[in-house]
């Protein structure tokens, strides 16, 4: 679902969830299509991090398949995993800012990875949805 890219070279990296964090009450009009893939993003860069290799991403792309592909974009995936790169927490997290966040990512390009690292990321651009 996510591919980190390391000083140009293709570097991809697959976090297990179980049917258990994708299966929650959450945000959107699905938690199956945002809590999931909140929490997948948030396994990522956490996995990064256990690597300390987090600082060294100077790209990233996101990968949609499935029903995540077909539904996910109207349902608020793509938000749920902008919000899940950048470090934020569902269960914490004012939904009321969320609007103002994508909108910040979306205007500026760029996307504060795991709350400490910035990497240009254009959601239209690097947010690709596979059939």
């Amino acid at each position: 679902m996510f591919k980190a890219i390391f000083f140009k070279l293709d570097t991809v990296s697959h976090e297990a969830i179980s049917v258990f964090d994708m299966f929650k009450i959450g945000v959107g009009p699905s938690s199956s299509h945002t809590l999931g893939p909140w929490r997948a993003a948030q396994l990522f860069t956490r996995s990064l991090e256990n690597k300390n290799i987090l600082d060294e991403v100077i790209r990233l792309e996101v990968l949609l398949y499935g029903s995540l592909a077909k539904t996910g974009v109207g349902h608020g995936t793509d938000i749920a995993v902008q919000l899940g790169l950048s470090g934020d927490d569902p269960v914490t997290f004012d939904v009321n800012n969320i609007t103002a966040k994508i909108n910040d990512i979306r205007a500026m390009k760029k996307l504060l990875l795991s709350g400490r690292h910035e990497i240009d990321f254009d959601p239209a651009e690097d947010i690709e949805v596979l059939f």
